[in-house]
Order: structure tokens, then C-alpha cells, then sequence
């Protein structure tokens, strides 16, 4: 049974590029999948294997200097949900098109036992950081959503709006943290004192919080083959649009321009009769290989 380890660390990373190489050269050849992006200001990844071969990764990692208080998260899937394995430098390991921001400080954190009562607080804004098909399936009660396709719209939204929150302390989350690192940082930047994050994000406080305790409402989506998780970390209901890679809830597989492989409702109008033609070829070898007991490297 695979081990699932999603991790993200803010450090200084002298070299990307040797670093890349470095943490490549222990994945590969240990049968790790998964995704691995490096940059100046640090590393965020989620992968997958053999617990032996994470451990081994996680141990490489945490000696490079500044990252020996790396964090991460741990879960287990029934099959391994990547196809492959991806090692890359960037810019940013989160894009906001702010990178450096986080080096000025990050908001104050809030561990998951005490999240419910900042957010229910009548002087505290709650903010979703994360995009809007991620909100769509689920979000803390009363939460704002600030309607953004991408996070490096995130500044302009918030350029547009701040005025409406002058004397609130502001709260915000996301899905596993890094975002809140990033846009409590941003926040910061442009004045805001008090601003807070879920710490270890969504992830952790439906790890950690009960049902019945619990505020959230929905699923949360990951950017795994679970596609969603709900409370204990259960594997949700979503499947994943292989067309725009958008969760979809049982129900929407029942609408009429829903194709499996080729498009769902939310995406019908965003892809040429070209593109639906290469995503049923796609979906047939998916369906050939599955026929053969293997599994297609695109499915």
C-alpha cells in the first residue's frame, strides 16, 4: 500500500538546480511518483511509495540546511495515485508572482483545537485562499470566497476589497498551508497586523476536529487520485474531470454533457472538437489498458 507524504518548507535554497538533481536521484530509483517543485524559497511537493523509499526522501531533504524542521503530512492509498514522477525548479513553489514574500514573516499561526473560535469571533473575516472549483465543494462556514481562478489573483482581490475589511482581524486557509503562508505574508506586507492561518490547513483540522465538532462543510479537494477527502482524511465522493481537471460530485456525472475522459458541464464550452476528439482516444487507450490489467500512464 503506497505512502502518501504532501510537505512544504520555506527556506533559502542556494542552488535549485543541484537540489533538483539531488532529491531526484534519491526518488527515481526508490519507485517514488509524484511532483516536486524547487525554488530560491524553498520546496513543496506531494509524492508517493513504498514507506522505505518517503522515509529515505524525507531524510535527504531534511539534511539540506534550513530544512531540518520540515514538516509534513502522511496518508495511505489503496493503489499509487500519480503516474510518474516529476523533479522541477521554479520561480516560486507556490505562484502568487510575489516570490521573497515570506522571508518579511507569515501570519500567526492557529492549530486546529483552537480554529473554531477565532473564526466564529464577530471581529474576525474568514478567508479562502484557494481557488474557486476547490470552493466549490466545500469550505468553513461563513467563509468568503474571493471567486479567483488562480492564486496570483489573489493580490488584486484582495487590492480590491481591502477596504471592506479595515478593523477585522482576518483569518485565512487553505488546503494544506502553503497558500496561507503565502497570503498571511502578502497581507503583511501591505499593513494588515492581525492576520492568522489554520495551521497545517484544512488537511489537518479534518484530521484532527470530529464531525461533530467540526465547521467545515463539503469535501476538500487534493491534488491526488482521491481527488477529495472528508473528515478522518475518508476518501470523498469526487471523481476528476480528465478534461479541465475539476472535482465532480456524483450527481454532475449523471448531466447530459457529461462524457467521461472528454468533459463535464463545467468545461463543455472551453475545448475544441479537435481536443475532445484527442481526450477520446485518450480515454479509449485508458479503457484498453484497464481491459489488460495495467494502468495507462495518462490515466
Amino acid at each position: 500500500m503506497p505512502q502518501i507524504i504532501a510537505f512544504y518548507h520555506f527556506a533559502p535554497v542556494e542552488d535549485p538546480t543541484a537540489l533538483r538533481a539531488a532529491l531526484h536521484a534519491v526518488a527515481a530509483p526508490r519507485g517514488i511518483c509524484g511532483t516536486v517543485l524547487v525554488a530560491e524559497e524553498g520546496v513543496n511537493g506531494t509524492i508517493a511509495g513504498p514507506k522505505e523509499a518517503t522515509s529515505a526522501f524525507l531524510s535527504r531533504l531534511r539534511a539540506v540546511p534550513g530544512f531540518a524542521d520540515l514538516a509534513w503530512k502522511t496518508a495511505q492509498a489503496e493503489e499509487m495515485p500519480f503516474a510518474r514522477l516529476k523533479v522541477r525548479v521554479k520561480a516560486e513553489i507556490v505562484t502568487m508572482g510575489q516570490p521573497g514574500l515570506t522571508r518579511g514573516g507569515v501570519g500567526r499561526y492557529v492549530a486546529p483545537a483552537d480554529w473554531n473560535a477565532l473564526i466564529s469571533a464577530p471581529d474576525v473575516v474568514t478567508i479562502d485562499t484557494r481557488n474557486q472549483y476547490e470552493i466549490d465543494i466545500g469550505r468553513f462556514a461563513g467563509a468568503i470566497d474571493p471567486q479567483t481562478d488562480r492564486f496570483r489573483d489573489f493580490p488584486a482581490w484582495w487590492q480590491a476589497h481591502a477596504d471592506a475589511f479595515a478593523g477585522k482581524r482576518i483569518a485565512m486557509y487553505c488546503t494544506g498551508g502553503i497558500r496561507c503562508e503565502k497570503s498571511t505574508a502578502y497581507l503583511r506586507s501591505q499593513g494588515v497586523e492581525e492576520v492568522y492561518h489554520l495551521k497545517g490547513g484544512i488537511l489537518k483540522y479534518l484530521e484532527d476536529i470530529p464531525p461533530q465538532e467540526s465547521l467545515w462543510q463539503g469535501a476538500c479537494f487534493v491534488f491526488d487520485e482521491r481527488v477529495s477527502v472528508e473528515h478522518g482524511l475518508a476518501e470523498g465522493p469526487h471523481e476528476l474531470c480528465r478534461a479541465c481537471r475539476r472535482p465532480i460530485a456524483p450527481e454532475a456525472m449523471m448531466h447530459p454533457d457529461f462524457e467521461l475522459g472528454v468533459q463535464c458541464a463545467a468545461c463543455i464550452d472551453e475545448h475544441s472538437a479537435a481536443d475532445r476528439a484527442r481526450f477520446r482516444e485518450r480515454q479509449h487507450q485508458i479503457e484498453l489498458a484497464q481491459a489488460r490489467g495495467e494502468r495507462h500512464i495518462g490515466g
